[in-house]
């Protein structure tokens, strides 16, 4: 059977484009390597409990009417309704540094209110920012890149206000170190902070089973556990993929939300090397991704004593979002709590930690044949455990000194052990109050955990620095879509998988190509 379109990857990007190809008749067909669908953002049970990755909180919150906003945009091209999201809003989410905190919800003002109390001085500059990214047209993909840390110190002179807000935009969306282009960062400043957090009652797995009954409803066909080994081209055309199966597809366009380095290495691979390049992926100019990330989820008996929905920290005075030269970097991180957002039933009380993390060195591990699992500490039981120092008497351990890198004979899995006892002990006192005695369960990934379950280079979560922002590859009937397309979040996400298949697929069809 010949498709009108395949599409690698069923993600947000890849379902969203699979329905609005369907609403349109085509006959179209998701390939997802893995058994279960979302990429990035899906699901998963462990010791009999459900827990979301990924997906700390959907960004781009906006009530059911609001005009013009990337949340309206996507319900009205997918044909859903806001009340089927069942969106329920943060509390209220801080940025804390050793000089000063902020504190955000989903009404814009307040945290103009927080910038005028903690940094009087620069509430003219925040002002005039503000104003520069509501003019920015975002949504201009052919924009010139241009660094937002020079755009934003024209109008932010103060270093430290200036991390603070780049903090949560860098942590939720951000594909470089130490700056992002600017169109990412207006996406981003407006879906967290001009927009906001919300989540629904039963977190990703809603989402997905939204988005999967949508494109099934509408004839699609979603194929789980069907890698694809490589994309055939003819004459510089692609004209469908060949799964690890060794079945052929045949399509009229393919829909890649692989990343940008993977889907050259589908292109340009031992049978395929005299297809020119994906633009972007230059022998030169390598476009792999360095940051990744480790997480740790821990589940608690009882509530953490703080009514915060997500913390976004740095323990240092200045901050690092950069690949560490250690395993991770726990000096700064984002922590969730998902309990805390205003849902209508209660759900287990978790306390998750995100930190960034070095691939090359975890994938450098050893691991044995195992279970590799992170076990609660016995002594955390008991009370304040410091694994730095080891002193015992309830002193918060000096976290800055580097996870030790095991040669043990199962060195990865102590390695996540040591991990995740330094990231938890890096947020006590500075930003959480003392949840160890309550840990029940925990659970981690690492950035091989990444790599496996989405097949991104390098575990990077956010793709390649590079992004495509109209999606072409230079091959014809070959669009990249998803994280490399340049659109961020759950909401970015599925906007760029309807935009790449209104752009190029429904073109004489569609009145606006971009969404």
């Amino acid at each position: 059977m010949k498709y009108d379109a395949v599409i690698i990857g069923a993600g947000m990007s890849g379902l969203a484009a699979g329905i609005r190809l369907a609403m349109f008749d085509k006959r179209v067909v998701v390939l997802e390597r893995h058994y279960v669908w979302g990429g990035l953002n899906s699901f998963y049970q462990f010791k009999g409990r459900q827990f979301d990755v990924g997906l700390h909180a959907m960004t781009n919150y906006v009530p059911r009417g609001a005009k013009g906003k990337p949340l309206t945009r996507l319900l009205k091209q997918l044909r859903l309704r806001h009340e089927q999201l069942d969106l329920h809003e943060q509390s209220f989410s801080l940025i804390s540094f050793p000089g000063a905190k902020l504190r955000f919800d989903n009404d814009f003002e307040n945290l103009r209110g927080e910038v005028r109390r903690a940094f009087p001085r620069e509430i003219d500059g925040f002002d005039a920012l503000t104003r520069e990214i509501a003019a920015f047209n975002e949504l201009d993909l052919d924009a010139p890149q241009v660094s937002a840390r020079e755009i934003v110190r024209k109008h932010i002179k103060e270093p430290l206000l200036e991390d603070m807000l780049f903090c949560p935009l860098m942590f939720y969306g951000s594909a470089r170190e130490h700056d992002m282009d600017f169109d990412q960062f207006v996406v981003m400043f407006k879906s967290i902070y001009m927009e906001g957090f919300a989540r629904p009652q039963a977190g990703v797995r809603h989402v997905l089973s939204l988005l999967t009954n949508r494109y099934r409803e509408l004839g699609g066909e979603l194929r789980l556990r069907s890698g694809v080994k490589r994309i055939l081209t003819r004459e510089n055309e692609a004209v469908g993929v060949e799964l690890e199966s060794g079945e052929i597809i045949e399509a009229d366009h393919v829909l890649s939300s692989a990343g940008l380095v993977e889907t050259n290495k589908l292109v340009n691979g031992d049978r395929g090397m005299g297809v020119p390049p994906v633009p972007g992926h230059r022998p030169e100019a390598d476009a792999t991704g360095k940051l990744s990330f480790t997480e740790t989820i821990s589940v608690l008996d009882a509530l953490p004593k703080t009514d915060a929905t997500i913390i976004f920290f740095s323990n240092r005075d200045r901050f690092e979002y950069r690949c560490p030269e250690e395993l991770c970097d726990v000096d700064s991180g984002v922590i969730c709590m998902p309990q805390n957002f205003r849902l209508p039933k209660p759900i287990d009380a978790l306390v998750r930690i995100t930190n960034i993390a070095n691939y090359a060195k975890w994938a450098a591990l050893k691991r044995g044949e195992g279970d590799s699992s992170v076990r609660v500490p016995a002594n955390w039981v008991s009370g304040v455990r410091s694994q730095v120092s080891g002193n015992g008497n309830g002193a918060v351990p000096d976290t800055r000194n580097p996870i030790p890198d095991t040669s043990q004979a199962d060195a990865y899995t102590q390695a996540k052990q040591n991990c995740y006892e330094h990231s938890v002990n890096s947020v006590i006192g500075r930003h959480l109050p003392d949840f160890r005695p309550r840990v029940q369960l925990v659970d981690m990934f690492t950035p091989r955990t990444i790599r496996h379950f989405t097949g991104h280079e390098g575990g990077a979560v956010y793709g390649s620095p590079k992004k495509v922002r109209t999606g072409e590859t230079g091959i014809k009937g070959l669009t990249i879509i998803g994280t490399d397309q340049g659109f961020l979040g759950i909401v970015g996400a599925a906007l760029s998988g309807i935009s790449m298949a209104n752009r190029w697929v429904l073109k004489e069809q569609v009145s606006e190509p971009v969404v």
